[in-house]
């Protein structure tokens, strides 16, 4: 069975369906937004840790409630309001730590003692607390088409209509990115007469990116002891040729052919999640997820 795809329609709220912490992150969310802008957040089949039988707490995850007593459990605490400094205080006197916040879905990402948890369940405003899973990039594909590049998806009938990816913004959460020629500008001699210039986002103020140039229009770190959105796994960079790549490195008299992406000329918003050893968590890739959404309206 394949990895189930969520489509959302504009103006769908996450918050519903990031309850499921701890399934398998889906491949892809599409997020509709204005006719010009479109994000498709991209995950390429991250998985993450099995479930466990056995029920304590209601409102405690079965597998955090079967970690040993004395070790400290990466959690993801909901809310049934929007956590503040009491929640954050409350999570401290109980030995714990909070790493970051999940508006979405009323959370607070947490390193806490196992023992502590039934306490921190009792608490009314507590609606479920489960293990922040570490998530990684599957190492294997199965290629069943014929051609894997642009024709299976029919991409060049598309684009002799003039549909490139111009002004639209694809939000890669992934390993990050490096800057590479196939994600810089498109030569114009690929451009139909009157197409318009590839938009360019606004950068975050504090943000690293890895080059504002070329398609790489915006930048955001997640994962916790990096200081940069450069992609030191190679997964990202690998999605984003598929996604927008421009065939830049495989135009010339020494290529058989010009490898594209589906959407040559579309923007790149490179959201890192996974690190060096292609791995993260399901907190990070909640907050990118968030990031993404924020990003619709610039």
């Amino acid at each position: 069975m394949g990895t189930p795809t969520w489509i959302l329609p504009q103006g769908s709220d996450l918050t519903q369906a990031l309850m499921y912490v701890g399934t398998p992150i889906q491949e892809c969310i599409m997020l509709r937004t204005k006719p010009c802008l479109t994000f498709l957040t991209c995950i390429f089949a991250l998985a993450v840790g099995p479930a466990f039988a056995g029920q304590h707490h209601s409102k405690i995850a079965p597998d955090a409630v079967q970690t040993q007593s004395s070790s400290t459990v990466p959690v993801i605490i909901q809310y049934l309001q929007e956590p503040g400094s009491q929640q954050d205080k409350g999570v401290s006197n109980f030995g714990g730590r909070v790493k970051s916040r999940l508006h979405s879905i009323h959370a607070i990402a947490a390193d806490i003692p196992q023992s502590a948890l039934d306490q921190l369940a009792n608490d009314p405003n507590v609606s479920y607390i489960s293990v922040d899973h570490p998530v990684s990039a599957r190492e294997a594909v199965t290629i069943t088409a014929a051609e894997y590049t642009t024709e299976p998806i029919n991409a060049p009938a598309v684009w002799a209509n003039g549909y490139l990816g111009t002004n639209i913004g694809i939000a890669v959460i992934d390993s990050g990115l490096q800057t590479v020629p196939d994600l810089g500008t498109t030569p114009r001699y690929q451009l139909p007469a009157g197409q318009p210039a590839a938009l360019r986002f606004p950068r975050a103020w504090g943000q690293d990116a890895p080059g504002a140039s070329g398609r790489i229009v915006y930048s955001q770190n997640f994962v916790r002891g990096q200081s940069d959105a450069f992609d030191d796994y190679g997964h990202g960079t690998h999605v984003a040729g598929l996604i927008a790549g421009n065939g830049a490195r495989s135009t010339g008299r020494q290529d058989f052919r010009t490898f594209y992406g589906a959407a040559p000329n579309a923007n790149i918003i490179n959201l890192r999640v996974l690190d060096a050893n292609g791995t993260g968590t399901d907190s990070a890739v909640i907050a990118a997820i968030e990031e993404a959404i924020a990003l619709q309206s610039t």
